[in-house]
């Protein structure tokens, strides 16, 4: 069990933060494999494990950001980091209300490996379109609260099993104008709230569950999914203006592909 908790934790901080789709990687090895789900405690850890490697990743603007927040709803005027702090406030709702109203429905009735590939597919494709039309001109501080609320729609969006959270918010991004950095910025730092409230809201459903933990699993989860999105993060955004989103979207493709036979093969 150990070992499969590594690789799924390693896999989810590889994904998590990638434009490749975790879910439709985390489905592979049920699927191929018949590794059997490691469990809410597991999901928590990994989340958790995420969680702390964009922090840290980015302490220096979560600090300044956290810092010209609070200055400005006591009444200290805002600058840029405030402005952009509210900015990802705003972008965290559409997710919150779409994932209250619908969270249940879509885990009923999307969670299927031919969603996970079609959406793998269709969004990769909307990704390199969005990368092919865009102006790449602006920073994540000239988003604006209108092109926050685009992407925290796009990111309400990333409920839908397949699409990829840091995919279909890299995109938005771009859309708006915003360079490839500045868009990956965003959604990273965008991620720290929804990751956090996602993870909150498995944590209560684990506590009032009252399920069996392995303890070992919590704490290989946490640590491999801490050292593996903190190494994606630096791999990403080192590479992204190099090499562009268009080995992502290749990769989506060739992913969803697999899926598709995968999913025919098992009838």
């Amino acid at each position: 069990m150990e070992v499969q908790a590594v690789l799924l934790a390693l896999i989810q901080g590889f994904t998590e933060f990638l434009p490749i789709s975790s879910s439709a990687h985390l489905i592979l090895p049920s699927v191929l494999l018949g590794w059997r789900d490691q469990g809410m405690a597991f999901d928590v850890a990994v989340h958790l494990g995420s969680l702390l490697a964009v922090i840290y990743y980015f302490r220096k603007e979560v600090r300044a950001l956290a810092a010209a927040w609070l200055k400005s709803i006591r009444g200290g005027g805002h600058n840029a980091e405030s402005r952009l702090a509210w900015c990802i406030i705003l972008a965290t709702i559409p997710a919150c209300v779409v994932g209250l109203l619908f969270g249940d429905w879509i885990g009923d009735h999307l969670r299927s490996g031919w969603v996970i590939a079609l959406a793998t597919i269709v969004f990769g494709l909307l990704l390199w379109w969005a990368d092919h039309m865009a102006r790449l001109q602006k920073n994540e501080y000239q988003a604006g609260w209108r092109g926050a609320l685009m992407l925290g729609c796009a990111q309400a969006l990333a409920l839908i099993p397949g699409t990829s959270r840091s995919g279909i918010t890299l995109t938005a991004g771009l859309m708006l104008g915003l360079t490839r950095q500045a868009a990956a910025r965003f959604s990273f730092l965008m991620s720290i709230p929804i990751i956090f409230l996602a993870g909150s809201h498995q944590a209560s459903d684990l506590i009032g569950s009252q399920a069996m933990m392995s303890w070992s699993a919590v704490g290989v989860g946490v640590l491999a999914s801490f050292a593996s999105a903190l190494a994606c993060i630096h791999v990403f955004l080192a590479l992204l203006n190099r090499i562009g989103v268009l080995p992502f979207v290749l990769y989506r493709l060739g992913l969803g592909a697999v899926l598709l036979w995968v999913m025919a093969a098992q009838g």
